[in-house]
């Protein structure tokens, strides 16, 4: 019999978002709760599986960890790509790694909320409201100011959309990005640093790569408005961290949302979260009981096929793109 592990179950509902008794009787499933700091306590936990089941990047799977998983056979992982994982030296021992397409739905609403949240001052009127003060800041309207929205994806395009039915001009760059693709969601493209000078809300929507790695650094904070807010919902390496901090104590800026982290799940000593201009949530993006299902689903489509010996959505092949 194989032995699977659902790996990083925050919530302790991977059991029940799946139909898993139906791997029965050539697999059995056993769920984690939590994410291991050290290495070595990850091998020793992991080491007698031979399908790993990863949500998202939460755990990383380096060279140094899959070398010393004799058993392993399968990583299946949420999303479409996983940097956190080491393809190649998976690659290297035959062992495939299967995804799972994505709902962009669940990030937008998340950055929405946000944008919304900051512009009113939702969490501080709340608390003011408990302690029995009543209207002590003047939020701002979203109708007539600019978005901009770097990265104009799947998922900066849908943000987009929704900055365009509150009346807000929508402005959007990104490396490969032409003015045709902005056009067609009536966006207008920019160069970068005008991105970064004309937004009064600009939200990261490009995807975590090398290029885009440290993006938006203390140059492109320097560019922004007093009056200006960021939101990242995308990933936390985008942003040089220090620097947001730095801009947010200085307000340079006026706030910032913030569901994602450098490190992740991020300490509690993690200066953005004492900031009262920040707002921080902890990568909620695309935690929903609907996406949630969704992905867990389709991870038991794939772990189906593996055992049928014809694996699917495998990363390397063409529905990735």
């Amino acid at each position: 019999m194989m032995r699977l592990a659902l790996i990083d179950d925050y919530q302790h509902a991977a059991l029940g978002l799946a139909d898993w008794d139906s791997l029965k009787p050539e697999v059995a499933v056993q769920a984690f709760h939590d994410t291991p700091a050290n290495e070595d306590v990850l091998v020793e936990r992991l080491r007698d599986f031979d399908i790993i089941m990863a949500m998202r990047e939460r755990t990383r799977f380096p060279r140094t960890v899959i070398e010393r998983l004799p058993k392993l056979k399968l990583i299946v992982t949420t999303g479409v790509h996983n940097p956190a994982i080491d393809v190649k030296a998976l690659a290297e021992r035959g062992i495939p790694v299967c995804g799972t397409r994505g709902r962009y739905a669940t990030t937008m609403e998340l950055t929405w909320a946000l944008i919304l949240a900051l512009a009113r001052h939702i969490l501080p009127e709340r608390q003011a409201l408990r302690e029995g003060r009543w209207q002590t800041t003047m939020g701002v309207m979203l109708q007539n100011k600019v978005l901009g929205v770097l990265g104009l994806g799947n998922l900066g395009s849908k943000v987009a959309v929704i900055g365009k039915a509150f009346q807000m001009e929508v402005i959007a760059w990104s490396e490969h990005l032409t003015a045709e693709r902005a056009a067609s969601f009536g966006v207008q493209r920019v160069e970068k640093d005008e991105l970064f000078r004309r937004s009064d809300f600009l939200t990261i929507q490009v995807l975590l790569s090398d290029r885009t790695r440290g993006l938006v650094g203390a140059p492109e904070l320097a560019l922004m408005k007093p009056s200006a807010y960021l939101i990242n919902t995308s990933r936390g390496p985008i942003v040089d961290e220090q620097a947001l901090v730095s801009a947010l104590e200085n307000h340079q800026i006026a706030g910032a949302g913030i569901d994602v982290y450098s490190q992740e799940p991020t300490p509690a000593d993690n200066p953005l979260l004492r900031l009262d201009n920040a707002l921080c949530t902890p990568h909620l993006g695309y935690v929903t009981a609907e996406s949630m299902a969704f992905g867990y689903q389709q991870v038991l489509e794939d772990i189906r096929a593996f055992l049928n010996g014809k694996p699917i959505r495998v990363f390397g092949t063409e529905w990735t793109t």
